[in-house]
């Protein structure tokens, strides 16, 4: 019986691996569909090869630092349980290489291909499971601080800071470093030319294929049959539909942002997932939706901040306020299950925020002052390395 229960829980955290590797698609045609035309084949192309990498640098060091697991010394744990110990490493991988995923958004349309990559490497290898390890392996007695001062440990169920908001704040660094692209904003700082969205329909497949494979990364993050929970399921219902609808109408029926509503709010409810109510999610999800619109307008609009698809906004904002949320909504009298503070929620959640705009300023502003990460002015207006005239180059 041990062994089928073994079995049962490898085949569950592979399906969940799967599920969230497929959502690295729906990154990749949310970035193709917003990116203009001669970009769409760099994206494509950015964010399959920085899975390659990123699968590398969590392999060799990454998992190592966060869990310490290490593959060479651990040949009893090929087989044990069923290989459990490696499917489980192959969803939290999907879930280090999201970071990548979501920094790629944030510079497209300027950031050179390779040095990109390097940042990658660095990020998953060393950066993101310090702060990983952290917060849910325990390392380096961070957990135990915040639970004496606090009262209860930092709780980010299926990482609203500890991936999404890590990923958010150091694409934030990343376009601080690599600044506007050529002839986003006059000198006057008013918008110049027109970057529209390339295509809206694969910008809706991309946030169609995000929003299914969300259920896999929230509800799988249990990482055993025997503690799933529908309460999960539910909760990321509830906010995705809470986000879609507050984005479409503070948007003002914008595609873009009505398609980024729901990934909003998922990402807000990924912490508390599986202690809030699902009215609690409702209004979570909804707040995260007019946070973005809010955040993503001002952003481009006021502060000249030129992040392409808005992932600080969604993702560092939205996923900073899903973390503090779950210490309102998760407690008892807000009809949550409780066993959540939030003090806590609050010294976790800025601990992420400094910890990942720093690792930003500071990788980009290596890449920038030694190899250099922008593209010229001629390599914006060809279209970024491994573009469509590239392919069509080589075509001939």
């Amino acid at each position: 019986m041990e062994a089928l229960q073994s079995g049962s829980d490898t085949l569950f955290v592979l399906m969940g691996a799967i599920l969230v590797l497929f959502m690295h698609a729906g990154f990749a045609f949310l970035e193709v569909g917003t990116v203009r035309e001669k970009n769409q084949v760099n994206a494509l192309s950015k964010i399959f090869a920085d899975f390659g990498v990123s699968t590398i640098a969590y392999f060799f060091v990454g998992y190592q630092i966060a869990y310490g697991m290490d593959f060479f010394d651990a040949a009893g744990n090929l087989v044990a349980n069923n290989g459990y110990e490696l499917v489980k490493f192959f969803f939290l991988l999907t879930f280090a290489a999201a970071i990548p995923a979501i920094i790629s958004g944030g510079i497209a349309e300027r950031a050179r291909f390779y040095p990109q990559m390097v940042a990658s490497i660095v990020i998953v290898g060393l950066a993101y499971p310090l702060f990983e390890g952290m917060v849910w392996a325990g390392n380096h007695g961070f957990q135990d601080w915040i639970a004496s001062v606090a009262g209860a440990e930092f709780h980010d169920f299926a990482g609203s800071v500890v991936v999404h908001g890590v990923g958010g704040w150091i694409a934030l660094g990343a376009v601080i470093m690599l600044g506007a692209r050529t002839g986003r904003y006059r000198k006057d700082g008013t918008i110049g030319a027109s970057f529209a969205p390339s295509s809206i329909p694969f910008l809706a497949l991309g946030a169609w294929i995000l929003t299914v494979g969300w259920f896999g990364f929230n509800v799988m993050s249990a990482q055993a049959v025997g503690d799933i929970s529908g309460l999960v399921a539910m909760n990321s219902l509830m906010a995705m539909v809470g986000g879609l609808l507050a984005a479409l109408v503070a948007g003002k029926n914008d595609p873009g942002f009505l398609h980024n509503g729901p990934l909003a709010g998922l990402v807000a409810v990924c912490a508390g997932s599986d202690v809030m109510h699902p009215m609690g999610s409702l209004i979570v999800g909804a707040v995260a939706g007019v946070l973005f619109v809010w955040f993503f307008t001002l952003a481009q609009n006021k502060w000249r901040i030129d992040d392409v698809l808005g992932v600080w906004p969604l993702h560092g904002v939205c996923g900073a306020w899903g973390a503090i949320a779950c210490g309102i909504f998760g407690q008892e009298s807000m009809k949550g299950l409780g066993g959540v503070s939030f003090t806590a929620q609050v010294i976790g959640t800025l601990a992420g925020i400094v910890f990942a705009l720093l690792v930003g300023l500071v990788v980009y502003a290596i890449l920038k002052y030694t190899v250099g990460i922008r593209l010229t002015e001629e390599e914006e207006y060809n279209g970024a390395d491994l573009s469509i005239h590239q392919i069509s180059a080589t075509q001939k």
